[in-house]
């Protein structure tokens, strides 16, 4: 992409500079400084290079537990895995502190699944704060689990019920779940979590940030108080840090968390006057040869499917994902996206946490998010394993 000046800053050419004005709806838009999405990717010449204490055969787990992390390819543990696996196997509640796409989900499957290998009456409750999340999990679960004869119940909304409480009944080790789904099946009484003695939050704070504070304590309250409890998280909010205190027994933090924003995205804002300036910005820069696999993030469930249609009409590849659709459909829409039969998807925030997509050359901000920590969650989808990835915030 070629760029021009702008205000000491870069933007794309073909866009030209305009006064910021209001004219989109009539609505509010969030107050973030908007130089906070302007900078520069940096590659650094001599990234400073983690080195393991451990490997994944150094670890005092099960060999067809090894086996099977070998057949998925890992070699060498993330930091989150070396440093926390060995800990979670001794038995200590942990509280892990780290960005998304780190490993995470590996750190806490690995050693929960040894402990279950030499205990089959152990349990596992997982809570993920999205669908895609916590089917994502279940996948590596799979993976992981491979000719171990263990099962796991995946407990979202947007699936039929009686299948999952089937599944419950079935007495599975892992149960994987979103809090909404989860406590629906406590309060039809098919999920008794008198009988879970681990437990995972994954994604806590994104948890919070979408109203489960209440459901997240009501669910804890329920688990036994002799439990081994890991809280992952991005970010360490004053309530986070209150339910480590309630529910977590002498705890070890660890922190592997890197720079907030990612070092090798490029960020720069586009600015628009109204609505109709904005879809024709996007569709050009859709048209060019460089924006191959692009995630645009709208705030609302109506936009999202709007624009996804807008942009169909006009040729454009595009799929949606948001929380009107169900969940077999916003699958497919992801699946198509991972795999390249679209180019562009258009999602609202519950796209931004969590998921490994791989190769999204850009982001595109249509609508600013809600608040900057959503911002650096959104643009952590491309730049990812390394590469190069340009992040594109449109401001009116």
């Amino acid at each position: 992409m070629h760029y021009h000046s702008f205000g000491g800053k870069r933007r794309p050419s073909g866009f030209s500079r305009h006064k910021r004005v209001y004219q989109n709806s009539g609505r509010k838009e969030p107050k973030i400084d908007v130089s906070k999405f302007i900078n520069k990717a940096v590659i650094q010449e001599t990234p400073k290079e983690y080195i393991p204490v451990n490997h994944f055969k150094d670890f005092e787990i099960d060999l067809r537990l090894k086996q099977n992390v070998a057949i998925k390819g890992f070699l060498t543990p993330t930091p989150i895995q070396d440093q926390a696996i060995p800990h979670i196997l001794n038995g200590k509640d942990i509280v892990g502190i780290a960005n998304t796409g780190t490993g995470k989900t590996a750190a806490f499957l690995l050693p929960f699944l040894n402990k279950i290998i030499k205990n089959r009456r152990d349990k596992v409750l997982i809570l993920a704060p999205t669908r895609e999340l916590a089917l994502q999990i279940r996948d590596d679960f799979n993976s992981f689990s491979n000719r171990l004869g263990i099962y796991s119940a995946l407990c979202i909304g947007g699936e039929n019920i009686n299948k999952q409480i089937y599944n419950v009944q079935r007495n599975p080790n892992f149960v994987i779940g979103t809090p909404g789904r989860i406590k629906d099946l406590i309060q039809r009484r098919v999920l008794k979590l008198s009988t879970f003695n681990n437990v995972v939050l994954d994604e806590a704070d994104r948890m919070l940030d979408m109203g489960f504070i209440k459901d997240i304590k009501e669910i804890l309250g329920q688990l036994p108080k002799e439990r081994h409890s890991l809280f992952f998280s991005a970010t360490m909010s004053r309530e986070i840090q209150e339910l480590i205190k309630t529910f977590l027994k002498e705890p070890m933090t660890i922190s592997v968390k890197v720079h907030e924003t990612p070092m090798n995205v490029q960020q720069d804002i586009i600015r628009v006057t109204d609505g109709k300036k904005r879809l024709s910005v996007l569709h050009e820069m859709l048209g060019k040869n460089e924006f191959k696999k692009v995630l645009v993030f709208g705030r609302t469930k109506h936009g999202v499917e709007k624009l996804s249609k807008d942009l169909q009409a006009q040729g454009i590849r595009a799929v949606s994902i948001h929380g009107n659709k169900t969940q077999s459909k916003r699958q497919m829409a992801l699946n198509s996206f991972k795999t390249n039969k679209v180019q562009v998807l258009v999602a609202t925030d519950v796209a931004a946490r969590g998921l490994d997509i791989p190769d999204v050359t850009h982001v595109i901000n249509y609508d600013l998010p809600a608040t900057y920590d959503d911002y650096v969650h959104r643009i952590g989808r491309t730049g990812r394993a390394s590469k190069k990835g340009i992040a594109l915030t449109f401001v009116v």
